[in-house]
């Protein structure tokens, strides 16, 4: 296990305090919770793909801001556990582009077949509800991914102050 400095664990603990705030923003609009959302802190998810540290960040905010659920103890640990898939696998990502798709790809399964099974169990509505909920779900991610995401991921190679600390691909 490699040692972490001083600054990436304090990069890693803004990134989850941006991700929590940012969630908390978003339900002002009802936006954070349910299979209709479109968390602006998931364009976030993308940071890993400069930034290591933000895996750990990133699972931190989202557990935190999962406390808050209406699903509770389900999407404390499968929202919080979706969100770190994502992360970990956006890291390995070789481009900008296919770094947006991860937090999608996960959050349209794993939240879509969450939600579906809370609303509905095992039962035969299943598939129907996985469908309708992996769709708006995966809109609302891909909206703050491949729209919010991309746009972060293009500004801020360009900010002096981030200059020598992003992984260069």
């Amino acid at each position: 296990m490699s040692k972490w400095s001083t600054r990436q664990i304090a990069t890693a603990a803004i990134i989850a305090a941006l991700y929590t705030v940012m969630s908390l923003l978003s339900s002002i609009f009802g936006l954070t919770y349910g299979p209709i959302q479109c968390r602006f802190s998931e364009a976030l998810t993308v940071l890993p793909f400069f930034l290591p540290e933000a895996v750990p960040g990133l699972f931190v905010g989202c557990l935190v801001t999962n406390l808050m659920s209406t699903v509770g103890p389900l999407d404390i640990i499968f929202g919080s556990m979706a969100t770190l898939l994502a992360a970990l696998w956006t890291a390995k990502m070789p481009n900008k582009f296919l770094a947006t798709l991860p937090p999608v790809i996960c959050n349209a399964v794993i939240i879509g077949a969450m939600i579906a099974w809370y609303e509905g169990g095992f039962s035969t509505q299943f598939p129907a509800l996985f469908a309708y909920n992996a769709l708006t779900v995966g809109i609302g991610e891909a909206i703050a991914c491949c729209v919010l995401g991309l746009l972060l991921l293009e500004v801020m190679p360009r900010i002096p102050a981030l200059r020598g600390r992003l992984a260069v691909r």
